[in-house]
């Protein structure tokens, strides 16, 4: 394979599933003003990934194909584009890709610097990949619409929190406990392993007993 191509799974239509995916050679892409770009370790799979190629979304975010899915990523810097400062090559990090372009099925992809996150060492960079699109979400819900301040300083809320042991429920409990904040989790009949972030925290369930923690 030439230097200046890569490997990637792409579909070249709507539906079909993952037996629609398609091994191809590509050429690695470029960053652009304010992009980097990513040499991929881990990538995660949202369920927007798959309603896309369903056909599900055509309305909000039609495709052109053929088209490389993903758009939660983790890797290493390996190139920046002009007017990139805060990041250098060599640097670990969390990226969200749009939904537009995708890309994270694949060896190399390309990412805009602001949607772009340092990963911590202690981090694995599996664990990293789920955070963008589910970590985002959460972030915004927890703290744009019920006005969480995750410094503390905030007035005390009641939080209701309702699928909490899903991708940007479990998100917004610990999000919502660095504030002053009094959460209520709605989950199902589940197991948690609870850590610091979940201390005082109220699980309700429609399966069991409603416990304080």
């Amino acid at each position: 394979m030439a230097e200046n191509l890569m490997h990637a799974l792409q579909y070249n239509s709507y539906g079909g599933g993952a037996a629609a995916l398609k091994h191809v050679e590509v050429p690695i892409p470029t960053p652009n003003k304010g992009e980097i770009l990513l040499k991929l370790e881990a990538i995660s799979l949202n369920p927007a990934d798959w309603k896309i190629q369903k056909g599900m979304l055509h309305p909000l975010l039609p495709r052109k194909f053929p088209f490389i899915p993903a758009s939660d990523v983790a890797g290493d810097v390996v190139k920046v584009g002009p007017g990139v400062t805060n990041y250098k090559v060599g640097d670990k990090v969390v990226s969200l890709l749009h939904h537009f372009t995708g890309g994270g099925l694949a060896e190399y992809a390309v990412a805009k610097e602001n949607l772009t996150v340092a990963r911590p060492p202690e981090i694995p960079v599996a664990e990293a990949a789920g955070l963008p699109m589910a970590g985002l979400t959460a972030h915004q819900a927890v703290t744009h619409r019920a006005g969480v301040k995750l410094d503390g300083s905030g007035q005390q809320l009641n939080l209701l929190i309702t699928a909490a042991s899903g991708g940007i429920g479990h998100y917004a409990v610990q999000l919502a406990k660095l504030g002053n904040t009094h959460v209520t989790a709605l989950v199902g009949l589940v197991i948690w392993i609870l850590s610091k972030a979940s201390e005082q925290t109220r699980f309700l369930t429609t399966k069991l007993p409603t416990v304080q923690l």
